[in-house]
């Protein structure tokens, strides 16, 4: 194993600075070491995907949850379809629409993924990422990564290399600095089963694109998944993408509604960091306030970057106006809500 004394950073800067990350990354890949990486929606942890025991650092890493399964990333199509036992024509289909890109498919997993990737599930989830370092290290290891997000479980995904090495500072050997990632929140997991699909995790792509594409419309939601068995998608967890403050989704009429709301909570505006949108009260008296994008995607790529920040100015309390209700902001509304549940104690 590495000394992990210190954390090697590497950018990509350059087309040497690119080569030689693409080396150094791979080599400890090889060597069944993780490193973090960036991806165009969030920075992965990544590992040999075939290699059990470099799978399981990842969860000790992170200390995430033995039942939530991890995506596994490749560079092709081919390499996707040695992944998984069966690929149907609606698989084909999305990857042909949407990959590179960030949507993941679950489908039966082949014999020679390891358990530990899948959580011990039947399923796995493929991607082919359109970051170009990751295309690049994949090719150049020969084999699928799995990389999950590169933070702490649970916790706020990281979007720039300085978010992971807050987190990760001394657990790992190298972060490779690819900038802001441009997509800024996690990729759409869908199942597919013969031609119907569900949507496991929305993002950036929308179920309304993924149905124009397949014809279909999507299948009924599951029911409530069972707490013990392996989950079906990461994403999953009720509490998931939180920051330390308390995160509060309203809808406010003006300064005064929100001071009000915040009172009854005993909250205290000088210790509250506020992401507003369209009613956006004045600086003074505030923590830090913030203006959200209007566009969904914009919101996206800035939402992270957000909440890392609350987290930077310490506060305790971070109150978000509600963004609106349409399909654009369906993943933005699924991260909020993960992220304002309150840890069970």
């Amino acid at each position: 194993m590495v000394n992990l004394s210190q954390t090697e950073i590497l950018p990509l800067h350059s087309p040497q600075a690119f080569a030689a990350a693409v080396e150094r990354a791979a080599a400890l890949l090889q060597a069944g070491e993780v490193v973090a990486v960036p991806t165009e929606t969030v920075y992965g942890l990544a590992a040999n995907a075939l290699d059990p025991r470099a799978v399981a650092a990842i969860y000790a890493v992170k200390g995430r949850p033995a039942r939530n399964p991890i995506i596994v990333h490749v560079a092709s199509e081919t390499m996707a379809r040695a992944c998984v036992a069966d690929w149907p024509a609606s698989a084909a289909a999305l990857a042909h629409s949407f990959w590179p890109g960030p949507l993941t498919l679950v489908l039966p997993k082949a014999p020679h993924i390891p358990d530990v990737v899948t959580a011990g599930g039947p399923t796995v989830g493929v991607r082919w990422p359109r970051h170009p370092f990751m295309q690049a290290l994949i090719q150049r290891c020969g084999f699928p990564l799995a990389a999950p997000s590169a933070n702490l479980s649970n916790r706020v995904s990281p979007t720039t290399a300085a978010h992971v090495r807050h987190h990760l500072e001394g657990r790992i050997p190298l972060i490779v600095d690819g900038g802001p990632c441009p997509v800024g929140i996690e990729s759409t997991v869908v199942a597919l089963a013969g031609p119907s699909f569900r949507v496991l995790r929305p993002g950036i792509i929308h179920e309304a694109s993924l149905a124009a594409v397949l014809g279909v419309e999507s299948a009924p939601a599951a029911g409530p998944e069972d707490a013990q068995a392996p989950l079906a998608s990461p994403g999953r967890l009720p509490r998931h993408y939180a920051p330390r403050a308390q995160v509060l989704i309203w809808k406010w009429a003006d300064e005064t509604d929100l001071r009000a709301r915040l009172a009854q909570l005993n909250a205290r505006p000088e210790q509250t960091y506020v992401l507003a949108h369209a009613c956006v009260p004045q600086q003074a008296g505030w923590l830090e306030v913030s203006v959200a994008p209007h566009d969904a995607e914009a919101y996206a790529r800035a939402l992270y970057a957000e909440l890392h920040r609350a987290d930077a100015r310490h506060a305790r309390w971070l109150a978000v106006e509600q963004p609106p209700e349409d399909a654009p902001w369906q993943a933005i509304h699924d991260r909020l809500r993960r992220a304002a549940q309150q840890e069970k104690t």
